[in-house]
């Protein structure tokens, strides 16, 4: 089974902040530890929301919101991810899904690079960058109601073109919130709670995607998580 270890941003992160070197070397050490076990699947950092904009669809109509983003509903059911030459290019990708969607709201950020906090050159020849499509939950999703056979169609064609001209790098849909745990780090330990997640109030401020074989051996890799990046809580999603 494949699982989604999330942990939420702060003022700090959300100021710009760069990860100092401590912490830049506990990641690593964790991922290299995943990665040895070969568990591990993905791992991305997010740029502050100020880097992006939010999209709102209602009845056919879309509003463009600019960076920061008002925390709302911050709970996801899936997201993209996309390498484009620009923020608007992204926007119009995203926009193509909303008649799959529905009414959605869909945040747009660009994932980190090892550039953009000191840690490597940006190489020369790399004039484009990936940015994080973010889908947000509905009655719907969290409800396990999947598309319909026209929409996956649809959301397949679109994927497919967009793989070939090489912009489109990943596609991942979570499964309900009720079959999630959320896990707070406390002064007595680490606390787990069973989803469904009513209140969701904060960003993303990076993930990784892990292979494990039930949600109590995911629930193992994610106290590893937060003690390396150390977030205040995580959650732990299924994806489909």
């Amino acid at each position: 089974m494949r699982f989604i270890i999330m942990h939420r941003t702060n003022v700090r992160w959300e100021a710009g902040a760069e990860p100092d070197e401590a912490l830049v070397a506990r990641v690593g050490i964790m991922l290299g530890g995943l990665a040895t076990a070969g568990t591990l699947i993905a791992a991305e950092g997010l740029r502050p929301s100020a880097e992006g904009v939010r999209l709102r669809f209602s009845g056919g109509a879309r509003t463009i919101v600019p960076g920061p983003f008002e925390r709302g509903n911050e709970l996801p059911a899936g997201f993209s991810i996309l390498r484009a030459s620009s923020l608007e290019d992204v926007v119009e990708w995203a926009t193509r899904q909303a008649p799959i969607l529905g009414d959605v709201e869909i945040d747009i950020r660009p994932v980190t690079e090892p550039w953009d906090i000191g840690l490597a050159p940006r190489p020369a020849e790399i004039t484009t960058r990936r940015y994080l499509i973010l889908r947000k939950a509905t009655a719907a999703t969290e409800a396990g109601e999947s598309p319909s056979a026209a929409a996956r169609a649809q959301l397949a064609r679109l994927i497919d073109e967009s793989s070939r001209n090489g912009a489109h790098l990943a596609t991942e849909t979570m499964r309900p919130s009720k079959r999630g745990r959320r896990c707070t780090n406390t002064k007595d330990g680490i606390s787990f709670f069973d989803g469904p997640f009513a209140e969701t109030k904060e960003l993303i401020a990076g993930y990784v995607i892990v292979e494990a074989e039930s949600m109590d051996a995911a629930l193992r890799l994610a106290a590893q998580y937060i003690e390396a990046v150390g977030a205040e809580e995580v959650d732990v999603r299924e994806l489909e």
